[in-house]
């Protein structure tokens, strides 16, 4: 511990000599959402004026940084692996860009074709092994480590000591600060009425014994709420959030009857509040591990009564999935959708589901369209859509001619646009 300790202090820096080890062109990677640390990049952000030509890569970005702001945009530009609120403006303006990627090949596209220069990370304390977690970011920071040049972590105490496969030790790292703040928290979404009953309805296709991929917000909140009365369900998740600590706080979740990792919850980020990152803190129920096999449809396959559940934005009358753009309008990104419907529709019992409100805009557009408008990126191909979900019910596409299909999804559309939907299918001779 003597020996990991002296290295400690050696290599424990300042902001500004941290930073100092970032040159000009330099590729930068940066965590996902919560595992950002805030200190190096709020230093970055403060002195973008002394750069030339660097980029930051990131997946889900959740806080401001002035290099989103075009009047920087010679000294620094950040790529948008997977965008957010925040990055969703400058990614649609042309002052930021966006990279398409399956989740899951993230960390081989950021190795091997991005070959990165710097990745800033923050990370758990060391422990007496000379080892640091990456705690809620593992994903394809971990890999991104491995493979980059230098590497600058943020010690914070608030950080959750996660176990798996997230560990970066000391000899590996070239510079690190201490920056002990509280990690961002995403407060749960409210619940409306639309979402109770797709929760519901969902939670009816789940049986005991099953393993659950799901995501935060309205539908993934209802969904927990309706699942009390399950008994053994699992976690394989690329994301772990609140609603599932509450399940395993009940004993509904209880991982006794998945078929690999067995008793274990399986995640690659996590992402909600304080109540979930004091769970995780070194919780050996809990193994987080890098995106490029949590997210492996292979590996996810392997799990019996695998229910990966994923929203949209728009589907089409064939099946096909809209989930990251509206129009040319870039939205958010593939992230795991396809890596987890996949694995479902190969997993022995699995079900692959997409769940949607049936309208938007107050009422005033279908999210049930007869054709995805033009630009509309097809995140999920029709071919690898199962089930669909709104609150008017629940279809199965698997097995369905092309007129099945459009009279399935006609009949869970809202109401008021069943007719001319109708009129439309008819137009473009699918019924």
């Amino acid at each position: 511990m003597a020996n990991f300790l002296s290295l400690y202090e050696q290599k424990k820096s300042t902001f500004s000599e941290a930073l100092s080890l970032i040159q000009n062109k330099d590729k930068i990677v940066l965590p996902l959402g919560c595992g950002e640390p805030v200190g190096l990049v709020g230093f970055l952000s403060d002195n973008l004026h002394q750069f030339d030509g660097i980029t930051v890569h990131q997946m889900l970005p959740l806080r401001s940084w002035r290099y989103f702001e075009d009047e920087y945009n010679n000294n620094v530009k950040h790529y948008s692996w997977f965008i957010s609120g925040i990055s969703r403006k400058a990614v649609n303006s042309g002052h930021a860009e966006s990279v398409p990627n399956y989740f899951f090949e993230s960390p081989r596209l950021i190795c091997e074709y991005l070959n990165p220069n710097v990745v800033m990370a923050a990370v758990s304390p060391m422990d007496k092994h000379g080892f640091f977690s990456l705690g809620v970011s593992v994903d394809y920071t971990w890999e991104a480590i491995k493979n980059a040049d230098r590497v600058i972590l943020e010690v914070n105490k608030y950080m959750p000591r996660t176990l798996g496969n997230s560990f970066v030790h000391i000899s590996e790292v070239d510079c690190l600060v201490e920056n002990h703040v509280p990690l961002i928290e995403i407060p749960q979404a409210e619940v409306g009425p639309a979402e109770e009953k797709i929760g519901q309805q969902i939670a009816e296709l789940v049986e005991d014994g099953s393993t659950l991929q799901l995501g935060i917000g309205a539908i993934p909140n209802a969904i927990t709420k309706y699942l009390t009365d399950k008994k053994d369900l699992g976690i394989h998740s690329e994301m772990l959030t609140d609603g599932m600590v509450d399940l395993v706080n009940k004993g509904v979740i209880t991982n006794a009857k998945k078929t690999i990792h067995r008793g274990k919850i399986i995640g690659t980020f996590a992402a909600g509040t304080r109540k979930l990152y004091d769970f995780l803190d070194d919780n050996p129920v809990v193994e987080m591990h890098p995106v490029s096999y949590t997210n492996d449809p292979a590996v996810i396959s392997k799990n019996y009564k695998m229910v990966a559940i994923n929203a949209a934005l728009q589907i089409d009358l064939t099946g096909q999935v809209a989930a990251e753009s509206l129009g040319h309008y870039q939205f958010s990104g593939t992230g795991g959708q396809v890596d987890f419907l996949r694995g479902a529709n190969a997993a022995n019992g699995g079900k692959p589901i997409i769940a949607l409100n049936s309208v938007a805009q107050g009422g005033n557009v279908s999210r049930i369209v007869s054709t995805l408008p033009s630009g509309a990126v097809v995140t999920t191909p029709r071919t690898e859509v199962g089930y669909v979900v709104t609150e008017f019910g629940v279809c199965n596409l698997k097995g369905k001619s092309l007129r099945e299909r459009t009279r399935s999804l006609i009949n869970i559309a809202h109401p008021d646009f069943r007719e001319s939907l109708t009129q439309e299918a008819k137009k473009l001779n699918l019924i």
